[in-house]
C-alpha cells in the first residue's frame, strides 16, 4: 500500500528568523503504521505537493490551528481525484467536525497499537468516517522509535547549519495551563516512557543535537533525575521546555547536555530573575516564551515587562499574544463572553489579535507585540542571538570531543565568521 503522508504549510511568526524543524507528529505516526505500508512524506513547507502521483491513500497530519485550512484545501483536492484522505494530529483533534466535512476519515487520539485496525478497514472499503480514541490511551510502553527515515534530512538546516531532531519522553501533563490545549489532547496524567527505551532512542538519532518536546520535563522530580542520569552517556546537546528549579535537577541536565529551554516569563518578579540566573549558572541558555495580552495586562505593564526582559539577560524571547485555540479554557472564557472577534483559523498564528482584550484595543496589543520584538533586538538583531546559541553548543560539543568539523565550516560560512 503507498501510503502519501503530508504536513500543510503555514505562515510562520512575522517577526521570527524562519527555519524549519523535522516534524515530530509525522514521524511519530509513521512508526505505528503496519509493515506492508510503503510511507512518502512531504513537508509542504519545505517541498511541493505532486498531486498527480499515484498514491492509495493519502495521510494529512496537522499540528498547529493555523494548518487547518490549508490541510482542508489539500484533501479537497485529493477527495476530487478520488483518493481518500484520512487526517490526524494535534490540530485535527482540536478541529475535528470541521475537519471531517473534508475528510473521508479522521483519526483522534494517539495511533499506537490503531492503524492496523483502521488501515484493515480501509482495504475492506469500510473506512469509518471517524476512530476516536481520545479518551482510550494506548500504553505508553508501546511508543517506539520514530520513523526518521521517512524525513529529507538535507532540508532540514539553517545556512548550513544542524538543526535538532525532536523525540520525547513522555506524554501528558500534570498542569492545565489557561492557554494551554494538552490537557484535552493527551490528559492531566504524566505518563512517562520507560526511560531505558526513551534512551535508546535519543541513542540512536543521529545527530548530536536534540528538542525533547515534552510538555513540561518538570513533573517528576525522581524522573528527571533518573533520565537525566541515563542520559550523560549519550553526550548529546539538547534543548527543551522548562526544567525543574532545583539544584540537583539542574546540575544533573547541564552534565546530561542541556543546551537551552523554553522559559515562559510570566511576571516581573524577583522569582523570574533568580530562575534564568540559575539556569545560566549551570551552563543553560534561556529563550524566554512572553505572552501578551492577558487580561491583568495594561499597556504600561506590558512596557515594564519588555524593560524587564532586557534586563534579565535573556539569551533569545518569543513573543506571541494571547490566541484562544479551542478546547482551552482561554477559548471558554473568551467566547462565553462574546470577546472573540476572527474565527479564520489563519488569523490564529498567536502574532495576530483575534479577540477584545479587557486592558486595551485589539490595535494596541498589536503595537505593544511589534514594541517587544523591536524592543528586544534593538541592539542585537535575533540572528546574532541565535548565532551566540550555536556558537554555545559548538564549544560544548568541542569539550566532549563530539563535535563534527563538518558544521563548523558550514557554520562559518554561514554567518561570515570563524567559530571558535
Amino acid at each position: 500500500m503507498k501510503f502519501k503522508l503530508i504536513y500543510p504549510k503555514w505562515a510562520k511568526l512575522s517577526r521570527q528568523t524562519e527555519f524549519h524543524l523535522p516534524p515530530h507528529g509525522p514521524v511519530v505516526f509513521a512508526a505505528a503504521l503496519p509493515d506492508y505500508v510503503d510511507v512518502e512524506f512531504v513537508d509542504e513547507n519545505l517541498e511541493d505537493i505532486d498531486f498527480d502521483e499515484h498514491v492509495d491513500l493519502v495521510g494529512i497530519s496537522m499540528m498547529l490551528t493555523v494548518q487547518v485550512k490549508r490541510g482542508w484545501e489539500i484533501a479537497d483536492k485529493y477527495r476530487g481525484k478520488g483518493v481518500k484522505v484520512i487526517f490526524g494530529g494535534i490540530a485535527t483533534m482540536l478541529h475535528a467536525e470541521e475537519t471531517m466535512e473534508h475528510a473521508d476519515s479522521v483519526f483522534l487520539g494517539e495511533a499506537e497499537s490503531r492503524m492496523e485496525l483502521v488501515l484493515d478497514d480501509f482495504r475492506k472499503g469500510e473506512l469509518k468516517p471517524c476512530y476516536d480514541y481520545m479518551e482510550n490511551r494506548p500504553d505508553i510502553g508501546l511508543v517506539g522509535p520514530a520513523r526518521r527515515d521517512i524525513l529529507n534530512r538535507e532540508l532540514y538546516n539553517y545556512k548550513g547549519l544542524q538543526m535538532v531532531d525532536l523525540v520525547h519522553a513522555s506524554r501528558g501533563c500534570r498542569f492545565n495551563c489557561y492557554p494551554c490545549a494538552v490537557s484535552y489532547l493527551g490528559g492531566r496524567d504524566f505518563r512517562p516512557r520507560p526511560i531505558d527505551k526513551a534512551v535508546a532512542e535519543m541513542a540512536g538519532i543521529d545527530n548530536n543535537r536534540m528538542f525533547i518536546v515534552d510538555n513540561s520535563l518538570a513533573q517528576d522530580t525522581q524522573w528527571e533525575k533518573d533520565l537525566f542520569r541515563e542520559m550523560i552517556p549519550l553526550k548529546k546537546k539538547w534543548c527543551s521546555h522548562p526544567i525543574e528549579d532545583k539544584p540537583e535537577v539542574l546540575d544533573l541536565a547541564a552534565q546530561a547536555g542541556a543546551w537551552y529551554v523554553y522559559q515562559a516569563v510570566f511576571d516581573t518578579s524577583d522569582y523570574i530573575r533568580e530562575r534564568i540566573k540559575r539556569y545560566h549558572d549551570h551552563g543553560i541558555g534561556v529563550e524566554g516564551t512572553i505572552l501578551l495580552g492577558l487580561d491583568s495586562h495594561t499597556e504600561d505593564y506590558i512596557k515594564e515587562l519588555i524593560d524587564f526582559l532586557l534586563d534579565i539577560e535573556l539569551d533569545l524571547a518569543e513573543f506571541t499574544v494571547l490566541t484562544p485555540f479551542p478546547h482551552t479554557k482561554a477559548y471558554a472564557d473568551l467566547e462565553k463572553q462574546g470577546r472573540i472577534i476572527s474565527k479564520d483559523w489563519n488569523d490564529f498564528s498567536a502574532d495576530k489579535v483575534v479577540y477584545q482584550p479587557k486592558q486595551m484595543s485589539p490595535e494596541k496589543l498589536q503595537d505593544l507585540l511589534d514594541l517587544a520584538w523591536s524592543s528586544f533586538y534593538k541592539d542585537e538583531p535575533q540572528e546574532m542571538k541565535m548565532f551566540k546559541l550555536f556558537k554555545q553548543v559548538v564549544s560544548k560539543e568541542m569539550a566532549d570531543g563530539t563535535f563534527r568539523p563538518r558544521n563548523r565550516d558550514m557554520a562559518s560560512q554561514a554567518f561570515g565568521r570563524k567559530i571558535v
